[in-house]
């Protein structure tokens, strides 16, 4: 076995790198999916040369450095650039996904922003700060607003990066990660809250603020693989600086010990061994990881307890400054809490007495599985590499732990649907608890398509079992390994790897719930044990069986939003997840912040003052009635009563009527508000009676056809109205020229009708176009209806003035010609060739 060596520290940035290959990716915007994969081999030729992962990453570069038979390969992953929205909840972000791979000993991400308006750079645009989250294993918990979270939630911990404007019209930033996590990634970014002003689209170019990211991953191929148990001899030559190894921990390890023994210096033995240990789950060593310093301890030993199960751990042995090569035995043992005893026969027979029923194939493979894979020649090859004698290799079979893992019982899998899981527990869901140990429970959530919902857990103690006894049941939820609560251990749920949440039920508080938003993927395992409250503390009862239901299950969203709250499906991708938003001023992860929400008298005005400003119709009704002008009244008292409901449905709070589909109701009022003005700029052009019906038609059809396609663009409203002021135009022109003198004729209608209807039409116009925002809509569009209504009375025509009665001329007499078909010919009783035609002259 040889050891992956190099000549750099993982912070150590100083080293100068000779470049083999430039990767130059294309400017602009990259097509989506795009990866590029570069392959560099980094040879160390002495101590003061060598490749930093970070400078090699920021400049993109590829380089060739010899560490034995370590190979570094470079990744690069790109994302289609996206537009990004103001933050008002999670569902307005938008959300990236990565892979990450296994062995990544450098992640960087190039954070690229840029500003567009009407298809050109955005030089003009304001700059707004973009504000980038970051998460392992599920999307970012994030609350830029500060508002309170639900009760019983937990809020997972991301990073941030805010991104300031650089150029007038793009930006970059990156965001680097030593020795990231493998797996799933995810970055969401969004600007801040704007102030809800309620733009009309189309009456100016709009500013988007677009955002690609892209990773740039480094990782080493052909890191040395330990197997527990088993002690190789190893060398740091003296122009490197340290040596990586990996080990995979299966499950039912309650400790790993890393032990580096028979330390010396140029083949002379050593009290001291000049080199530091490291050690961490998952991912190579960092600076804040579980470490040793071997100068002052003999032998080194490194423990974890409680390991992460089923990951690989990573060894990092570091070398002090020193003119010497440094020669060391190194080994990993485990501490196997699934057997009684070493002996293997034992273990054996022990196995296939308590795995049965509780370690099943689900849970994975145990230790056992695991030394069996370390007899595979793959072993044998690897210790053909090293320039060592044959015993070399030292085997030393794992202890067992006295205090045995509990049995972990599997649950069952029930999908509803989308986000809509239950676990449910065999012979469940009240669950015993028996005094002597803990009951262990394995949830699995699937990669990817569980962690954008909510984690839920629920427990309830029965409170007739206990049979007067002060108990306890106490709960630690951990991902990736159970966390066993004994009576003479600490009451927390977390240890030097994993971090777990706490829950606890009693006499005096016997329901507790727990939900965790957007939860890792992977196995999750609730340990529960039941202790009793004495003079020294909490210890073992006797006698007492508890037994507490447990619910677990996960949900798109906490509460299903609430009340005053949309739990919405999104996608990115082909990633799903789930997120609430908010109405009516509630705010939170659960629009349960109800800090600036609105009351609920505030609630009802709005709705009134929206549904009854829809009244100052009824005044135009009545004069288009009185002037015969029936089609328009027609017209108004649809609007009237469309806009009416349309805005008791489109309440954001609980003061909502919806008489039917709001997708009708809006579509109505629409085109309801349209045709007013439609009919009332044609009756002011005062044409013939056809034309004007036909001219109705056409509109109302065209206009349906308008909103159908776009019911919120700009042109739907000034093309119609400007198309029918045209034909106003052209008509009162006309008019004009005839009569040679203007129309409207006197000055009392341009004085007292036409300019104030028309200065009521602007105003409500640009009320409605520049001053409307989120916060103002149900008064500044109450009086939008009541302007607009108020127009149509004062702009609608009076009625046409019936010409004065003519009395039919008589019919002169002259020369012509009369067609004489008598009645036989008719009824087709006569030739109809026989046809006489009289000529007549009268004088």
């Amino acid at each position: 076995m040889t050891s992956c060596t190099n000549s750099w520290s993982l912070a150590d940035n100083q080293k100068k790198c000779r470049p083999a290959e430039r990767l130059r990716p294309a400017a602009g915007l990259e097509p989506p999916s795009q990866r590029v994969r570069l392959l560099t081999m980094l040879q160390l030729e002495g101590r003061g040369s060598g490749c930093s992962p970070p400078r090699l990453l920021l400049l993109v570069y590829t380089f060739f450095c010899a560490v034995g038979d370590c190979l570094f390969v470079t990744d690069y992953f790109t994302r289609t650039p996206r537009k990004l929205n103001a933050f008002n909840s999670f569902a307005s972000v938008e959300l990236f996904h990565f892979n990450v791979p296994e062995d990544t000993m450098m992640a960087v991400w190039n954070l690229i922003t840029f500003k567009e308006q009407g298809g050109t750079f955005g030089d003009s645009c304001p700059n707004r700060n973009v504000t980038v989250y970051f998460r392992s294993g599920a999307p970012p918990v994030i609350n830029p607003l500060y508002t309170r979270f639900p009760r019983d939630t937990v809020v997972p911990g991301s990073f941030a990066v805010t991104l300031t404007w650089t150029l007038p019209n793009r930006t970059t930033g990156a965001f680097n990660v030593t020795s990231p996590l493998p797996g799933d990634w995810f970055l969401a970014a969004h600007l801040p809250k704007d102030e809800g002003k309620i733009s009309v689209k189309g009456l100016s170019e709009e500013c988007q603020y677009l955002f690609q990211p892209q990773l740039i991953v480094q990782k080493l191929i052909g890191i040395s693989v330990l197997y527990p148990g088993y002690f190789i001899d190893q060398m740091i030559p003296i122009h490197n600086r340290s040596a990586l190894y990996k080990v995979f921990i299966p499950n039912y390890i309650s400790k790993v010990k890393v032990q580096l023994v028979n330390c010396s210096t140029k083949n002379k033995s050593s009290d001291t061994c000049p080199v530091v240990l490291k050690m961490r789950a998952r991912a190579p060593p960092v600076h804040n990881s579980s470490a040793l310093d071997c100068r002052e301890w003999n032998p080194c030993e490194l423990v974890t307890l409680v390991p992460a199960w089923e990951q690989w751990y990573y060894i990092l042995v570091e070398r002090y400054l020193s003119n010497s090569d440094v020669y060391f035995r190194i080994g990993v043992q485990v501490t196997d809490c699934s057997k009684p005893s070493s002996s293997k026969d034992r273990a054996q027979s022990s196995s296939s007495m308590n795995m049965p029923q509780s370690f099943g194939t689900a849970m994975g493979f145990s230790l056992s599985d695991t030394l069996l894979m370390a007899s595979l020649p793959g072993l044998a090859q690897n210790a053909s590499h090293l320039h060592t004698s044959e015993d070399s290799i030292i085997y030393l079979a794992p202890t067992a732990d006295t205090n045995k893992c509990w049995p972990i019982r599997p649950t069952l899998r029930n999908e509803l649907d989308t986000f809509s899981v239950h676990f449910y527990v065999f012979f469940g869901p009240n669950i015993s608890i028996p005094p002597d140990r803990a009951a262990v429970f394995a949830i699995n959530l699937m990669p990817v398509l569980d962690s954008g919902g909510v984690l839920n857990m629920e427990l309830k103690l029965n409170l007739s079992t206990l049979k007067g006894a002060n108990l306890t049941v106490f709960g630690c939820l951990n991902h990736g390994m159970p966390l066993f609560l004994r009576e003479n251990s600490s009451l927390k749920c977390d240890s030097e790897s994993v971090a777990g949440f706490f829950l606890s039920v009693n006499v005096s508080s016997n329901i507790t719930k727990l939900r965790i938003p957007y939860p890792q993927t992977g196995t999750w395992y609730l340990s529960l044990r039941s202790l009793c409250a004495t003079e020294h503390g909490f210890e073992a009862c006797t006698n007492v069986t508890a037994e507490v239901y447990m619910r677990a299950y996960l949900t798109p969203c906490i509460n299903d939003c609430g009340t005053y709250g949309q739990c919405k499906l999104l996608r990115t991708n082909n990633y799903l997840y789930a997120a609430c938003e908010c109405k009516a001023g509630w705010n939170g992860w659960g629009c349960t912040d109800n800090s600036e929400a609105y009351s609920y008298s505030f609630q009802l005005l709005s709705t009134l003052l929206l549904c009854l400003s829809n009244l100052m119709f009824v005044p135009p009704v009545a004069i288009a009635i009185r002037s015969h002008y029936l089609l328009e009244a027609s017209v108004y008292i649809f609007t009237m009563f469309f806009s009416t409901f349309y805005h008791a449905c489109d309440q954001p709070g609980i003061v909502v009527f919806c008489i039917m589909e709001y997708d009708v109701l809006q579509f109505c009022d629409f085109l309801g508000s349209l045709m007013s003005v439609w009919v009332t700029v044609i009756a002011m052009a005062r044409l013939k009676s056809i034309i004007k019906q036909v001219l109705y038609l056409l509109g109302a059809m065209s206009l349906s056809m308008a909103l159908q396609l776009d019911r919120h663009g700009l042109w739907n409203l000034l093309g119609p109205s400007l198309f029918a002021l045209g034909i106003m135009a052209v008509a009162w022109t006309v008019r004009t020229i005839r009569r040679r003198r203007c129309y409207p004729p006197t000055w009392k209608r341009w004085v007292f009708f036409l300019f104030p209807g028309t200065m009521i039409a602007t105003s409500a116009v640009a009320l409605y176009a520049f001053v409307e925002t989120e916060e103002n809509y149900f008064y500044i569009h109450s009086i939008w209806h009541m302007l607009i209504a108020g127009s149509v009375g004062f702009l609608l025509p009076p009625r046409a003035k019936p010409d004065a009665k003519v009395t039919p001329l008589k019919r002169k007499r002259g020369c012509g010609y009369q067609l004489c078909v008598n009645e036989h010919e008719e009824l087709g009783l006569v030739d109809p060739g026989i046809i006489t035609i009289n000529s007549i002259c009268t004088s």
